[in-house]
């Protein structure tokens, strides 16, 4: 299928950003913004001030509030956050064009029923044939034409194939995958994963526990991708270790930045007053709890993650009970 039509569902900033790469790539490229004011403000003034202030948006890139105007295309870039996934394919729906391919670029796990977001598109938007798109991929490096790479993970490889085509340029890099589920999960769990390194260094306890947490923390996501029928080498690639480093790595990242925040002794209500943008870990940690519980996956971390942000847990009371478990082998 040739893509020459891209559309952006969610103008973050990193909706933005993917607007941007479609741009770039010689796409005929349209920005779904959910305000008309907002759609109107950004088609004025050649840029997103609020989500990546000082990036010049070129003409190409279309605004509108319109969503059957929007799905107008072959392929429909999902970048609004993962929680609201649902809404979306309910009101896409009745519009949507037979032959598009939604690309899921949110990363997390629905937090009332526990399901990825390609089950939830397959369960709502049964006509769309869905990839993700999942990397080590900051919105303001996109932005900005560093260099970046990124998978893009569905079963039919022919559009895979298409959608790396599309999307492909100069600065970015995409590669295939056909192990959808082991990218989605990596995806949303590398955000839990980063809010607890973000403790850890807002704490003060060291480069060797953040280490210590991004190389365990890997283990725990190798045992939910394993368990939802995807594949361990996923964990060795982009969509995987990359972007678990990253985020893990730099306060850029909006969900270690709010570990940082709760490390320092502030609460979460406190941050989450002063911030626009979505940390998609806060909402994903318990929906990854209640899915590895679920299906018998031990994720100590991730429930430790879970019990500080909604359960009112102390830090200092979660890293003792981390390094008091039993000692056992690494491999297990």
């Amino acid at each position: 299928m040739s893509i020459e039509r891209v559309s952006i569902i969610g103008a973050g900033a990193w909706g933005t950003a993917l607007a941007l790469i479609a741009a770039r790539a010689g796409r005929q490229t349209t920005l779904f913004v959910r305000r008309a004011e907002l759609a109107t403000d950004i088609s004025a003034q050649r840029q997103n001030a609020d989500y990546l202030p000082g990036i010049a948006l070129p003409e190409a890139i279309t605004l509108t509030s319109d969503l059957p105007h929007a799905l107008q295309a072959e392929a429909i870039l999902y970048a609004q956050p993962a929680q609201h996934l649902r809404g979306f394919c309910r009101a896409a729906r009745p519009h949507w064009p037979g032959h598009a391919a939604l690309v899921l670029c949110a990363k997390g796990i629905e937090q009332q029923s526990g399901l990825l977001l390609h089950e939830i598109a397959a369960s709502e938007l049964p006509s769309a044939r869905v990839t993700a798109l999942s990397g080590p991929s900051f919105a303001i490096d996109v932005a900005r034409s560093l260099p970046t790479a990124v998978a893009i993970a569905g079963t039919d490889g022919a559009l895979v194939d298409d959608l790396m085509l599309a999307l492909s340029h100069g600065a970015f890099r995409p590669y295939g995958s056909d192990d959808l589920a082991g990218v989605e999960v990596a995806g949303a769990v590398k955000n839990v994963l980063a809010i607890a390194c973000g403790m850890v260094m807002g704490a003060g306890l060291g480069d060797n526990a953040r280490a210590a947490l991004i190389t365990r923390g890997l283990a725990e996501v190798s045992r939910l991708v394993l368990a939802k029928g995807g594949r361990s080498e996923t964990l060795m690639g982009l969509a995987g270790l990359g972007d678990l480093v990253l985020t893990c790595s730099s306060p850029k990242s909006r969900n270690m930045s709010l570990g940082q925040e709760l490390g320092q002794g502030r609460t979460l209500a406190e941050i989450l007053s002063q911030r626009h943008s979505v940390a998609e870990g806060v909402t994903t940690a318990s929906a990854v709890v209640t899915l590895a519980r679920s299906l018998g996956v031990e994720m100590p971390i991730a429930e430790a993650v879970n019990r500080i942000l909604h359960q009112g847990s102390r830090l200092d009371a979660e890293v003792g009970a981390l390094l008091s478990r039993p000692l056992r082998r690494e491999s297990e």
